[in-house]
């Protein structure tokens, strides 16, 4: 079977895939992922790869949009699907991005033929490339906020992409692939799927192979965020950190402005990029933005974590983790040394993280999944 994966270049909506492309790699199946913008992420996958725009410079195609984005969410605001889509940045950067990618995936669905397209459900024109290429759709989730609804308010947004191509009525993915723990929503919206995290590849440093000496807390604020917002609470932290009785690991990634921070206690060490999976397996607590992939990635690890949402879906996110008592939801200006005390100490968050990595750990692995979609679409053009 030929699968075609896609999804945006960017680490937050691509490294969700990655184990479900493997997956199905794995199982025996032809597998290509395609993308635009930066590469560089998709061929550390390991995957066959394929530029949809080539030279897209993404910057310049969504302009503005990506930080009206994040601070039009900071305060907590999730959508309004049901007002006019256009005036939101976030649907409207989608809506670029879209824009940019569509004729080289239509194209390549038509050329490649696929027996089944993967798409990262905010990335709609996947299912565009499935309709073109006769093949099964799948929408794959991303994040603990994301539902089958919302996704729908994107592809709203895009019936006028679809037009362009024929396609007059928005249609419904085959597949939804929902990744959030059954607890944390009323009802799955479709296939329930283990998130295994994918955090990218390398070596991990001495100090991160062996069990620290005092409880250690990770910080991080993901690869968007301080770009957008920059470190924001991170100085907070590192200032409250010298009257905690832990190890503060901050992870910032290699393109974070970290000249703002001073006069670190001892018990902080300021790293670069590290693999979020293995720095959380030697972690007791984490301090993050709301990523979606972070906040599954930290769900996956068991561990107490405090969300200060730093825009985009963070909000949502943050609202989620907290009913389910796993963590909290916090500003910037709540942080402080009792808050990080409690993440430690607090024995409901540390029970309430364990049980929903239970749940995360009973749900059908990618493997399974990939096994079911072949039973159900192998074949379809071969």
């Amino acid at each position: 079977m030929r699968v075609l994966v896609t999804a945006l270049s960017g680490h937050g909506h691509l490294f969700p895939l990655v184990t479900t492309a493997w997956a199905l790699r794995s199982a025996g199946h032809e597998v290509l992922f395609a993308t635009a913008g930066d590469m560089t992420a998709v061929k550390a996958t390991g995957l066959h790869s394929y530029d949809v725009a080539p030279g897209m410079d993404m910057s310049r195609l969504v302009g503005d949009n990506v930080a009206q984005a994040f601070r039009s969410t900071t305060s907590g605001r999730r959508p309004d699907l049901g007002g006019d889509l256009r005036d939101h940045p976030a649907f409207r950067l989608f809506h670029g991005l879209a824009e940019g990618m569509v004729d080289g995936l239509v194209a390549l669905a038509r050329d490649w033929r696929p027996d089944l397209v993967v798409y990262e459900s905010m990335n709609v024109i996947g299912l565009l490339a499935a309709r073109i290429a006769g093949a099964g759709s799948v929408a794959h989730a991303i994040g603990v906020s994301h539902s089958r609804q919302i996704m729908a308010g994107f592809g709203a947004f895009q019936l006028d992409i679809f037009q362009r191509f024929g396609v007059d009525e928005m249609p419904e993915p085959d597949v939804y692939l929902d990744v959030t723990p059954p607890s944390m929503k009323p009802a799955p919206d479709g296939w329930p799927l283990r998130y295994v995290p994918f955090n990218g590849g390398g070596q991990l440093p001495g100090w991160l192979t062996s069990r620290p000496e005092r409880p250690r807390i990770t910080v991080t604020l993901g690869t968007v965020a301080p770009l957008m917002t920059g470190i924001g609470p991170v100085q907070r932290i590192a200032t409250a950190a010298a009257k905690v009785d832990a190890e503060f690991v901050v992870a910032l990634g290699a393109n974070a402005d970290t000249s703002s921070l001073t006069e670190l206690p001892d018990n902080v060490r300021l790293v670069g990029y590290v693999p979020l999976g293995p720095l959380l397996a030697t972690s007791a607590a984490v301090v993050h933005h709301g990523g979606a992939g972070t906040t599954l990635t930290t769900l996956d690890a068991g561990v107490p974590q405090i969300v200060v949402p730093q825009g985009a879906d963070g909000p949502a996110n943050a609202a989620a983790v907290a009913a389910a008592g796993c963590g909290l939801d916090v500003t910037e200006d709540e942080l402080d040394a009792r808050l990080l005390e409690r993440l430690l100490a607090d024995d409901s968050l540390r029970s309430d993280a364990e049980r929903i990595r239970a749940e995360m750990r009973a749900m059908p692995s990618p493997a399974a999944v990939a096994d079911r979609l072949t039973k159900n679409f192998g074949g379809q053009n071969s």
